[in-house]
């Protein structure tokens, strides 16, 4: 294991980001099943990390940006910084809508259709910012997901407040046909990675990187669809149907598969709590200790050839030759000469 290839492009914000939905997911799934019985503020514990971290480092970004002037001109700064920006526009509308999603679960005091305006807002201008992404060759994953989804954040609106009487199947279509174009996205993978394989011509570093990515993406979005099926079950009231936990079980298998995949995603926005580097650099720089443990590559392959006595023999054999290898002794003349004055 190298550590150095592991945490190379390590993406802190998206490992946040996963391991705070996989946390959030479960608790809430054993709140719908009541077996337990905690405050919904509390259930949405995780969410409120996340979104304290994404506003506190956009805070201390904004202070070193504002700080040093010199900064600005290092590379692209200003459109990370501009970046950075917009993200945490998003995280406020979502945090908002977060808000109120707490307090209908608590109090009931207003309609889902007030609750999923924020969202639905974000749908709107995440179309907008995926196409400014596009041109500065940014990432933009959340503004994707909730551009695609819009229509899918009003249909469950509707339902939550019986405008419709639908069922959940049919109030599931427009994910559907996400899905379904995921798993043409996925069958792709597959095909392409399967002819990279019998390619010979190909670097052997491609056929690798083809490969991972069919299997991540296979464990992600099968699982999800698999979760989603199970989930309309529930809600339509089947009475063969599993329990939320059982149901929701194999999307933290899509989850493990996120986390996963933010070791090997590219690094975040550097300004992300003013750091301007990656992460792990910052991170080797803040603790010194931990380049001398990052400079060590250890290694778990043996040779099965190579029998165990035979490898103690060679080595007493050679610590022999070199107890017995006495070099001779040479002459040493000097270069110089220093003659003597007249």
């Amino acid at each position: 294991m190298n550590l150095q290839t592991l945490f190379q492009d390590f993406n802190p914000s998206k490992f946040l980001v996963y391991s705070c939905l996989l946390i959030f997911t479960l608790l809430f799934a054993l709140r719908l099943d009541d077996v337990i019985n905690w405050n919904y503020w509390v259930i949405f514990l995780p969410i409120w990390f996340w979104k304290s971290a994404a506003i506190l480092g956009a805070l201390m970004g904004s202070y070193v940006w504002w700080r040093h002037p010199q900064y600005r001109v290092e590379g692209e700064g200003y459109v990370h910084y501009k970046a950075m920006l917009i993200c945490l526009a998003l995280h406020l509308l979502l945090l908002m809508f977060e808000l109120l999603v707490c307090d209908k679960l608590e109090n009931n005091r207003h309609f889902w259709i007030l609750v999923f305006i924020p969202l639905i807002f974000i749908s709107i201008i995440s179309i907008a910012i995926c196409i400014w992404s596009v041109k500065h060759d940014r990432s933009f994953e959340l503004e994707l997901f909730c551009s695609v989804n819009i229509l899918q954040f009003i249909f469950l609106a509707l339902r939550l407040d019986e405008f419709i009487i639908w069922s959940w199947v049919v109030v599931f279509v427009p994910l559907w046909i996400v899905m379904c174009l995921a798993l043409i996205g996925v069958l792709y993978a597959i095909i392409f990675a399967t002819i990279l394989l019998r390619s010979n011509d190909v670097n052997p570093e491609h056929r690798r990187t083809s490969v991972n990515s069919a299997v991540a993406y296979s464990f992600l979005v099968v699982p999800m669809l698999v979760a989603e099926v199970l989930v309309a079950n529930k809600l339509d009231g089947d009475p063969k149907a599993l329990s939320f936990v059982a149901s929701i079980s194999p999307m933290f298998l899509s989850y493990l598969s996120l986390i996963c995949m933010a070791f090997g995603s590219k690094g975040g926005n550097h300004w992300w709590f003013g750091i301007r580097k990656d992460f792990c650099h910052f991170l080797l720089g803040a603790c010194p200790l931990l380049q001398e443990y990052g400079n060590i590559s250890y290694t778990l392959q043996s040779d099965e050839r190579d029998n165990p006595d035979e490898l103690i023999t060679r080595k007493m054999e050679m610590s022999h030759r070199l107890k017995s290898y006495n070099p001779e002794p040479r002459v040493i003349i000097p270069k110089l000469a220093i003659e003597m004055p007249d």
